[in-house]
């Protein structure tokens, strides 16, 4: 009745970015630590050091399940 998949998305684990990854990006809103964010495709990452407004080309520290971690490159 619960098959192993029960409770999980199938595609969880597909983020559609990887680490070491770069991007243009325009950083859309603030987090709660004072990161920059933004979306690609959809997924969340946060940009250590970035401001609402800013457009950068960013590469991508780490990503979890629901986000991912980014810093600016110049």
């Amino acid at each position: 009745m619960f098959g192993s998949s029960y409770g999980r998305d199938e595609r969880e684990n597909s983020a559609p970015i990887n680490e070491g990854e770069e991007y243009d990006v325009k950083i859309e809103d603030l987090g709660r630590d004072g990161d920059g964010i933004t979306r690609i495709e959809g997924f969340v990452v946060f940009v250590s050091g970035a401001k609402v407004g800013d457009e950068v080309k960013i590469r991508i520290n780490s990503v979890r399940r629901n986000f991912g971690f980014a810093e600016v490159v110049e």
